[in-house]
């Protein structure tokens, strides 16, 4: 699967993936960084993982649940890719950055405040599913 490339309206002078002074760049403006040491990240919903085209391990999460939004995280290691269900394991890593992007009216992307209802259904386990 090629990994998924996005027009996003902002752009930033420094951004995940580029390199400064040798050092490379994990997370940039407009991204939220969570330390996990090797937790594991969740999917929030529903939905898809796919690589994205820029950025330091990046992927993009998506959901017919959230249709107008797409989810980036960085710093993602040993990523699961394809399709996911709420709560399975998207990959590992020691810090996350997270950032939240709205479907644009001319299909483009951009940087919106991130949610942290979808932050937390992210590195919480969820709760245990009952049989019936």
């Amino acid at each position: 699967m090629a990994p998924r490339q996005i027009v996003l309206k902002q752009a930033w002078e420094i951004e995940s993936g580029d390199r400064v002074a040798g050092q490379l760049v994990t997370g940039s403006l407009g991204d939220i960084s969570i330390r996990l040491q090797g937790a594991r990240l969740r999917a929030p919903f529903t939905g898809q993982v796919e690589l994205a085209a820029k950025g330091f391990n990046c992927i993009y999460f998506s959901s017919p649940e959230v249709p107008a939004y797409l989810f980036r995280y960085c710093g993602v290691s040993r990523p699961h890719l394809g399709p996911i269900e709420a709560g399975d394991v998207m990959g590992r890593g020691r810090y996350i950055h997270f950032a939240t992007l709205r479907r644009q009216p001319d299909g483009s992307w951009a940087m919106v405040e991130p949610s942290d209802r979808v932050l937390e259904r992210s590195l919480n386990r969820p709760p245990p599913r009952l049989p019936f």
